[in-house]
């Protein structure tokens, strides 16, 4: 069972709104968003309603201003409840050119810096085998982020992304 609290002020202050299953418009529940306890599971908070715009991924914990969710601001419209598995394997193949073409690179571990490894910070498709992965717009985890699951995605605007860039990526792991 996952559970999230959102509260409207910083330092967990104001009204506030629980959380146990996907949620596609939080504005009907709270306008603003500035602190959250994750009190279970895992989830990825959209700025938009029906679960688009920039995404953040959250593990237990918590969150007591924006900033350290990695937010641009306190907008949180949607959310969805990650279904995760302990004992979850991870392997993604990641490419420079479009529909799985060009050089490609599989990986099973985390990549603090794409460049360093790929050679390239253009991730034009990839193919998330298996497990949970965040992509993140710059190297050291930093930036917009980009929650995957399983399956093919042909272009970066398939998860959402506004170019080819990508910094960084780790696995959603219970560590």
């Amino acid at each position: 069972m996952s559970k999230i609290i959102f509260y409207a002020d910083k330092n967990f202050k104001g009204h506030s709104y629980e959380c146990d299953t996907d949620c596609p418009d939080l504005h009907t529940h709270l306008n603003r968003c500035n602190s959250i306890k994750v009190e279970s599971g895992y989830w990825v908070l959209y700025e938009r309603p029906g679960f688009s715009g920039y995404q953040y991924v959250l593990t237990k914990g918590e969150y007591p201003e924006y900033q350290r969710w990695m937010g641009f601001n306190d907008t949180i419209c949607s959310c969805r409840a990650i279904l995760y598995g302990k004992d979850m394997t991870f392997r993604a193949r990641i490419y420079v050119r479009p529909c799985f073409q060009g050089q490609m690179m599989e990986f099973s571990d985390d990549c603090k810096s794409v460049q360093d490894k790929f050679r390239s910070h253009s991730v034009c498709s990839c193919n998330i085998l298996e497990g949970y992965w965040i992509f993140y717009e710059h190297s050291n985890y930093r930036g917009r982020q980009y929650f995957m699951r399983p399956g093919e995605y042909r272009s970066f605007t398939d998860w959402g992304a506004p170019c080819a860039v990508v910094g960084s990526f780790r696995r959603l792991t219970d560590s």
